[in-house]
């Protein structure tokens, strides 16, 4: 029976948490990259293959390279061309447009004959949540509120952890709206509001918000948002 690798010849074979791989399974795989062949378990042949691997981790494989817990050839094999993606957390400006797509994705998993809007100031809480299981747990978040409240609206309130709920108040109530650039543009104003007009350095809006100055204030004068010395709460 042909396996994975095999059916992946002349072509590209994805292999997710490769940090996760125990060491009997890492020379395997070594050994598929150096030299592109296989053998079927309890075969005696060599099948020789065009394959192109991606593999992709959330753990520190470098840091693993160096306490042992990582074969240092396959790190090397493996780290050709790296593409670093940062986590939620440092890239909170996209958790409306993942939002979104998630819940998007969701009605047609669950089949639901109509997309449920958000309860008001769902976005804050959201985006002020740091997020330690990534977009997956965003994703199982958007999930769990769409099976628990099907038809709307999605309330996150309860499924978000207490200490991170303590941890960051909302200071305000946002209008109700299903419009996105309303969303990003009324939470960018509350955290502009909460900084009294600062955006740059420590405490700033941008450092909140954990996005690029520059780019922050190009959304701010996008939307008219008022900053620095025009500033007038």
């Amino acid at each position: 029976m042909r396996g994975r690798f095999e059916r992946a010849d002349k072509g590209t074979i994805f292999l997710d948490e490769i940090g996760e791989l125990p060491f009997q399974a890492q020379v395997r795989l070594l050994r598929v990259l150096q030299n592109k062949e296989i053998e079927r378990i309890g075969g005696f042949e060599t099948i020789q293959l065009d394959i192109r691997i991606i593999a992709a981790t959330n753990r520190n494989l470098e840091k693993m390279v160096q306490n042992g817990d990582f074969r240092e050839d396959l790190w090397f094999r493996l780290n050709v061309f790296p593409i670093m993606i940062p986590p939620l957390r440092e890239r909170r400006q996209d958790i409306p447009a993942l939002l979104q797509h998630l819940i998007s994705l969701k009605v047609r998993e669950l089949k639901l004959p109509q997309i449920p809007e958000a309860v008001p100031d769902s976005i804050d809480m959201l985006m002020n949540y740091e997020w330690p299981g990534n977009v997956r747990e965003l994703s199982n978040i958007v999930e769990r509120a769409m099976i628990l409240s099907p038809a709307g609206p999605l309330d996150f309130s309860n499924l978000i952890p207490c200490k991170e709920k303590e941890s960051h108040e909302l200071v305000t109530h946002s209008t109700a709206t299903d419009n996105l650039e309303r969303l990003i543009s009324n939470h960018i104003t509350k955290v502009v509001e909460r900084t009294k007009g600062k955006v740059h350095g420590p405490e700033g809006a941008a450092e909140i918000l954990g996005v690029n100055p520059s780019s922050l204030r190009g959304k701010m004068r996008k939307y008219g948002i008022k900053h620095g010395r025009r500033f007038k709460k």
